[in-house]
């Protein structure tokens, strides 16, 4: 387990650098990766459905779920559909995010020192999700190099993790 934990991290690392060298090719590739999730989504909620008595609603949820996934695959223009959704949810969520910064900052105002650093925060924040509303370009950039990032480092997050389990073994 050991060596295939410091595999992966290694060949993580290698993808994130290459994501981050190529980021709008990473950006379009998320399309592919949302449209195989929405399927494995929708096939364990099948499943889950027969398993045990569900909500007609999650039943239906997941029926449409795997059709998104097969329709994401059968028609390649849904692919920059998904891509094209995805710059106005990290928008969003940016912007969203940013509110509820700024919210918590003030609610805590009395409480804690520090409680500006927040409200700058969430002030970044908001003013980020209106640039990437107002430039999808820049969020399609930014979006494959945070990818890259992460995979770079859960990378080095497996293999340490591999090499500090390594000495609680002995």
């Amino acid at each position: 387990m050991k060596a295939i934990s410091i595999i992966l991290g290694i060949l993580l690392i290698f993808c994130g650098i290459s994501a981050m060298c190529t980021p709008f090719a990473t950006f379009l590739s998320v399309g592919y990766l949302i449209g195989i999730m929405m399927f494995v989504y929708g096939i364990m909620g099948i499943i889950k459905a027969f398993q045990r008595k569900s909500d007609v609603f999650q039943t239906v949820m997941s029926v449409l779920a795997v059709v998104v996934g097969i329709v994401s695959f059968a028609r390649p223009g849904s692919i920059l559909i998904f891509d094209g959704m995805l710059l106005y949810m990290v928008a969003g969520w940016f912007l969203l995010r940013g509110i509820a910064a700024i919210v918590i900052a003030f609610q805590v105002k009395g409480l804690l020192k520090g409680w500006y650093w927040g409200l700058i925060i969430g002030i970044l924040s908001v003013i980020l999700g209106i640039y990437s509303f107002a430039h999808p370009v820049f969020t399609a950039l930014t979006t494959g190099i945070l990818a890259g990032l992460y995979f770079v480092e859960t990378g080095i997050d497996m293999i340490v993790f591999a090499t500090a389990m390594g000495s609680l073994e002995e």
